[in-house]
């Protein structure tokens, strides 16, 4: 196994609920559990599902994002300047709709005191292996909402806007490390998204430039990470979406793969293979040669069926036409539940995925 991240068997973040976390999430917005209470019972069942994570034999483990509605949500309402949002917008997927939250930009975006430094503190607390942090790509700001959900008051123009949130996000980022973060990873659907032409299309009715858009993204992430210390891994997700094992976009990589895998200052991607959504992977002949790694997601999450092993090797092996395998890992497509409501499958099959990743790693990479 490599022995920094990302591992060769690793995993996006999420996992799926357990009943003590929803049954406690009801009585404490029904008001029948105070903060207290409901922070107890998430530091017991972080601290279960962090044993399972390192009995399955991962080496960098995350707390299911326990504390968490929204994958992205609930960490961007933490930034100064921004709100959650109830009852005006929803999210539609293929086939289904999320409940009607969405976020708004009604101040000076900034990284203050933010909750999550402190969740990620117990989660190093509670692991003897590397714990990992997810947070929202700071595209995901801007992306779904547009210039509709940023206040023209607080930000006349958008150049604003783009360099507030990318030095907010240099901040967060320094946060974190101060508090013994290591491995952190940005979630984000923009660069996906930007691969369909639909979901392009929905931009240009809207006024904006897919183009100028990927610019723009890729200059916030540079900013973001550009005094990164040394000795942290910084990593992405790219996700076409997952809420109920559905999904939004569909589209191969090539429109973005160029400036993701060359252009941006990530160690690390997280990259959709588990269907025909996500395309070929003549994309990875642009991941440049050297520490640079691409963690194949070519388990599904969405559903609990186990995936034939010798058609994963044999994907792997295609992958490696393209990139040097060894700058191959190995992972579950996506999170197990990028919402509280979780993925269409159980949680015996939810371990029986990461156990498989960790063997496939074993087969391919050789021992822990």
């Amino acid at each position: 196994m490599t022995s920094h991240p990302p591992y060769r068997a690793d995993e996006v973040g999420s996992l799926l609920r357990p009943a003590a976390i929803k049954k406690a999430r009801v009585a404490h917005t029904e008001g029948r559990l105070d903060n207290a209470g409901l922070r107890q019972v998430e530091d017991d069942c972080i601290r279960e599902v962090v044993a399972k994570q390192e009995a399955v034999g991962l080496k960098a483990v995350t707390d299911g994002e326990y504390r968490r509605a929204w994958w992205h949500f609930d960490f961007l309402s933490g930034l100064e300047g921004v709100r959650l949002v109830t009852g005006k917008k929803s999210i539609q997927f293929k086939g289904v709709t999320t409940k009607a939250e969405s976020i708004e930009v009604n101040g000076k975006v900034d990284f203050g005191e933010h909750p999550m430094v402190d969740h990620f503190r117990f989660l190093a607390s509670a692991t003897s292996v590397t714990p990992k942090f997810t947070i929202p790509s700071p595209t995901v700001l801007h992306f779904r909402g547009g210039r509709d959900s940023i206040s023209t008051d607080v930000y006349p123009g958008m150049d604003e806007f783009f360099a507030d949130t990318a030095e907010a996000y240099r901040k967060a980022v320094h946060a974190f490390y101060d508090a013994g973060c290591r491995y952190l990873q940005f979630d984000d659907t923009v660069w996906a998204y930007l691969c369909s032409e639909s979901e392009c299309q929905a931009v240009r009715d809207r006024g904006e430039d897919p183009e100028s858009l990927k610019r723009d993204y890729a200059e916030m992430i540079k900013h973001a990470l550009s005094s990164k210390p040394d000795d942290m891994t910084v990593t992405t997700h790219l996700c076409r979406g997952n809420f109920r094992s559905s999904w939004i976009s569909e589209g191969g990589y090539e429109p973005v793969a160029e400036i993701l895998l060359g252009g941006l200052p990530y160690d690390g991607y997280f990259l959709e293979y588990d269907s025909d959504r996500a395309g070929g992977f003549e994309p990875l002949r642009f991941l440049p040669k050297g520490d640079k790694r691409v963690v194949l997601g070519l388990v599904t999450s969405k559903f609990g069926e186990l995936e034939n092993r010798a058609d994963v090797l044999a994907r792997i092996e295609e992958a490696g036409k393209f990139a040097p395998l060894e700058q191959f890992c190995v992972s579950p497509q996506c999170g197990f539940a990028s919402t509280e409501e979780g993925n269409l499958l159980s949680e015996d099959e939810q371990w029986r995925k990461l156990g498989f990743v960790v063997e496939l790693a074993k087969e391919v990479w050789g021992e822990l």
